[in-house]
C-alpha cells in the first residue's frame, strides 16, 4: 500500500477534527457538511452520531467522509435533532473501526457519545488503574479513558462526573459530550486544541475550526475558552469554570499549517498570518533567485508572502493533481517511485535554467525536502533554495499531533548544514522563533511565559508528560493505549 502523496509520511498531522450541533431537523447531514470541512484534519476514518429524545444511533467507517455519509441510507439511518462527528488520524496503536470516534457507551445516566481532539498525556497511567480496579476497554484509544473515568465516579450527577474525569487527565482536549440531557463542549485550561461556537438559526454548532461554520452556513460567535464548559440544554446555552484560571497556550502550528486558510482563529486569518510569515522569512532569509515556488498546498500563502516581500516573481513550479485516490496498490519499487509523481510533479519549462525558493511549512523527516530538491534538479534548476515557514522542528509533540520520535527528528540529529546538505539544498533557512511569534503581532520574550505552545521548536512542553516521563515503568496492556484520535 503506498499513499500517493509522497510527502504524507513527512508531514506533521492533526490527528482530527470535531463537529456538532444541537436542536435542529436533520442534525446528521448537517454534521457531515461540516465534518467534509475538517477532512484536512483527518482522513483515516469519520463516525456520526445522533439522538433521537430516545435512542442514540451511530455510524463509524473507515475513510474519507464522501462515500460513507454522503449517501442517503445512512443518513436516514442516523434520526435526531442533537448530532456529533469526528473526523480522524492515528498515531501509535491499531488502524480499526473499534478506535473510530465518536465512542459510545452506556453509563448508569444513560448513554454517553464523546468526540475528542487533543492527546491525554497520561492515559496509560490512568488506564492501568482503571483495568486494576475491573474496568474493560473495548477500544485502544486514549479517548475510552474519560468514558471510564466518567462511569467510575463518585459523583452523583452526570455533570459533576465529567467534571471530576477533566480533572484527572493532562495534556490537550476540545472535546464534544452528547448524553441524553443535552451536549457539553468544552477545551483543556490551556486551550491547546482549538474548538469554537456558532449558531445556526436556533441551533448550536461546535466545530474545531470556522470554516466548518461557514461550509454549513452558521454564524461564529465565539472560540470555547481554555478551560470552559458550554451545556447546551435544548435552548438553554449556559457556560461553566470548574478549574483555576491559566494562561492560555494555543498549538502555534495552527496557524503555521493545520488549520485551513480560510479559517479564523483567535481573530487572526490563517491566510493573512502565514502570508505575514512567509513576508517576515524573506526579511530574514534573503537570497538572489529568479522564482518563489510553493510546496503545495500547504507552502502556497507563505510564499505568496515571501515572493511580495522580496520582489521575486511567484510562480507554481510544481503542479499538484487534485484527482488521485488516497491509496493504490504498488506491485514494486520501480512502480512506487513512479507513483510519487501521481500528484506532485514540476513544472519543467518554467523551471529549467531558473534559480528557485522553495517555500513549505516545515521540515520532520527530511524526505519530503529531498525529493523536492531532486525534483527540481530533474527540471534543469540551476539553483535550489529551500525556505522553512517554521522554527526547526527539534521536539516531539504529545498534544495530538502525529509527530516522529525526537531521533527521527532531522532538525534534532543534525545542524542547519548538516540538514542542507541532507536535502541537497543549495541553501536551506528556517524562520526564527521570534520572527514566527513577531508575524503573529507578538513578541516573545525569555523572561515572560509564551503566549502559545511552541513546544516542537523549544521543547517546551506546558504540561506534565505523565506518560512519556513514565515509559520505562509502563505495563505491557497500557502500552496498547493510543495517543489521540
Amino acid at each position: 500500500m503506498l499513499t500517493t502523496n509522497p510527502y504524507d509520511d513527512d508531514k506533521l498531522r492533526e490527528e482530527c477534527g470535531v463537529f456538532g450541533v444541537s436542536a435542529t431537523d436533520g442534525a446528521a447531514a448537517l454534521v457531515a457538511l461540516g465534518l467534509h470541512a475538517l477532512q484536512h484534519r483527518g482522513q483515516e476514518a469519520a463516525g456520526i452520531t445522533t439522538f433521537d429524545g430516545a435512542n442514540f444511533h451511530t455510524h463509524r467507517a473507515m475513510g474519507h467522509v464522501a462515500g460513507n455519509f454522503d449517501r442517503d441510507d445512512v443518513i436516514r439511518s442516523l434520526p435526531g435533532t442533537v448530532a456529533c462527528g469526528h473526523v480522524r488520524y492515528s498515531t501509535t496503536g491499531e488502524t480499526a473501526l473499534r478506535n473510530v470516534q465518536p465512542l459510545y457507551a452506556e453509563l448508569s445516566t444513560g448513554g454517553f457519545a464523546i468526540a475528542h481532539n487533543g492527546n491525554i498525556s497520561n492515559a496509560m497511567r490512568l488506564r492501568r488503574e482503571l483495568v486494576r480496579r475491573g474496568s474493560i476497554f473495548q477500544s485502544t484509544s486514549d479517548t475510552e479513558t474519560i468514558i471510564h473515568l466518567v462511569a467510575t465516579s463518585n459523583y452523583r450527577t452526570l455533570l459533576d462526573r465529567f467534571i471530576d474525569a477533566l480533572k484527572q487527565i493532562e495534556g490537550a482536549y476540545s472535546l464534544i459530550v452528547m448524553t441524553p440531557e443535552g451536549m457539553i463542549a468544552c477545551r483543556d485550561p490551556l486551550g491547546i486544541r482549538p474548538l469554537v461556537m456558532g449558531k445556526l438559526g436556533d441551533a448550536v454548532i461546535f466545530a474545531s475550526e470556522t470554516v466548518a461554520l461557514d461550509v454549513v452556513g452558521a454564524t461564529f460567535v465565539r472560540a470555547i475558552e481554555p478551560g470552559e464548559l458550554v451545556i447546551v440544554q435544548g435552548s438553554e446555552i449556559r457556560s461553566i469554570r470548574p478549574f483555576a484560571l491559566m494562561a492560555a497556550r494555543p498549538c502555534i502550528f495552527e496557524w503555521v499549517y493545520f488549520s485551513r486558510p480560510d479559517s479564523i482563529v483567535d481573530d487572526h486569518s490563517i491566510y493573512s498570518v502565514r502570508k505575514a510569515i512567509g513576508a517576515q522569512l524573506a526579511i530574514e532569509s534573503p537570497v538572489d533567485a529568479d522564482l518563489v515556488i510553493p510546496v503545495p498546498d500547504s507552502g502556497t500563502p507563505a510564499a505568496i508572502g515571501y515572493a511580495q516581500q522580496s520582489g521575486i516573481p511567484f510562480e507554481l513550479g510544481i503542479i499538484r493533481s487534485h484527482y488521485v485516490g488516497r491509496t493504490f496498490i504498488s506491485p514494486g519499487d520501480k512502480v512506487r517511485h513512479l507513483g510519487v509523481k501521481l500528484k506532485h510533479n514540476a513544472n519543467r519549462a518554467l523551471i529549467k535554467g531558473k534559480r528557485v525558493i522553495l517555500v513549505d511549512d516545515s521540515i520532520v523527516r527530511g524526505t519530503t525536502s529531498l525529493k523536492i530538491v531532486e525534483m527540481m534538479r530533474e527540471a534543469g534548476a540551476a539553483e535550489v533554495h529551500m525556505r522553512i515557514a517554521s522554527p526547526p522542528t527539534r521536539h516531539s509533540c504529545f498534544y495530538g499531533v502525529d509527530t516522529p520520535e525526537r531521533e527521527k527528528l532531522l532538525a534534532a540529529k543534525l545542524d542547519l548544514g548538516g540538514m542542507t546538505g541532507f536535502i541537497h539544498a543549495d541553501s536551506l533557512n528556517f524562520i526564527s522563533i521570534d520572527g514566527l511569534y513577531k508575524a503573529l503581532g507578538e513578541a516573545k520574550r525569555a523572561d515572560v511565559r509564551p503566549k502559545y505552545c511552541d513546544a516542537c521548536f523549544t521543547g517546551d512542553y506546558p504540561t506534565t508528560l505523565t506518560d512519556h516521563d513514565e515509559g520505562s515503568e509502563v505495563d505491557q496492556f497500557a502500552m496498547l493505549a493510543e495517543r489521540v484520535i
